[in-house]
């Protein structure tokens, strides 16, 4: 049996896929394993897997099929120190999830940090260089990719730049 924060975990994968699915009108699903698969010391298995495995293994959402760049990493959370992403010091659990994201991901993919707080919100986080559109948002410098991440909340994201998005995994 998992634990309780694994089900917690888990169920955000679902909703989130279920949120996609029903956005772009094809089957996102949450993925069977852990993006470490292929990723870390694993990544030399991509060069044996066709692409449909690689994109099963990639992180926590299996992407519909007109989303070949789609990488995501989901996360849910009792709590989260926004406070301290105004500070100069790099926040290392952000660090690690940007870094558990990029360890999987392939040039040119679509990054996105898609993230869950109780009793805060929802929000993401990708790469700035997409110029999405958001009324509010901040942005942070990740010592772990050497560019800056745009966080914002989860719905209006996807509401602005919903096509940005398809246009951006396609």
């Amino acid at each position: 049996m998992p634990s309780p924060q694994k089900a917690k975990g888990s169920a955000w994968e679902r909703d989130v896929a279920k949120f996609l699915s029903g956005l772009y009108g094809e089957s996102f699903i949450r993925a069977p394993g852990s993006g470490a698969y292929v990723g870390g010391s694993n990544k030399a298995r991509k060069e044996i897997l066709h692409e449909g495995q690689v994109r099963a293994f990639k992180g926590d959402i299996v992407p519909g099929q007109s989303f070949p760049k789609f990488n995501a990493e989901c996360k849910f959370y009792k709590q989260f120190s926004f406070h301290r992403l105004l500070q100069p010091e790099p926040l290392p659990q952000l660090e690690e999830w940007i870094s558990q994201l990029m360890d999987v991901a392939d040039p040119g993919d679509f990054n996105i940090l898609i993230m869950k707080f109780n009793q805060v919100g929802k929000f993401i986080a990708i790469e700035s260089k997409h110029k999405s559109k958001s009324k509010n948002y901040i942005d942070y410098w990740s010592n772990t990719t050497g560019s800056n991440w745009r966080i914002s909340n989860f719905e209006e994201f996807f509401t602005r730049n919903s096509d940005l998005v398809k246009t951006l995994c396609a």
